[in-house]
């Protein structure tokens, strides 16, 4: 499983991520799983930069999402409740998205403007 590294002021964190990139591993997300392993994730890579929306049909787990522009500059970071469908905003233009178990972001001192780097520049297997 590929890693990336969220680089903050008080150091980098490691996180293992399996990557999602075509439509369907999009939209289906975590939809289903009954648990994330800790410092485990799932990493969306965007067909393109622009505002993003996500949201918590089907998915059981309660997460965090850091959302990232086409440099890995955290734009924004929103926590979801499982089961609602209100969608949640990137905001601003965002390439990638990483959903980490709720608090994650919080509890490794994570904020907008910090930054994912090691992003795969591949595909899904």
């Amino acid at each position: 499983m590929p890693k990336v590294y969220l680089s903050t002021s008080q150091g980098d964190a490691a996180v293992s991520v399996e990557v999602v990139s075509t439509p369907a591993t999009i939209e289906r997300g975590l939809m289903f799983r009954e648990h994330l392993p800790p410092d485990q994730g799932m990493l969306f890579l965007m067909q393109e930069e622009r505002a993003w929306t996500f949201w918590m049909r089907n998915t059981k787990i309660p997460l965090s999402i850091a959302f990232a522009d086409a440099s890995g500059k955290i734009v924004r970071i929103a926590d979801m409740e499982p089961f609602d469908e209100r969608q949640v905003s990137s905001i601003a233009p965002a390439r990638y998205a990483l959903e980490m178990n709720h608090g994650w972001f919080a509890a490794h001192s994570v904020v907008p403007g910090d930054a994912i780097t090691d992003i795969p520049n591949g595909r899904e297997p």
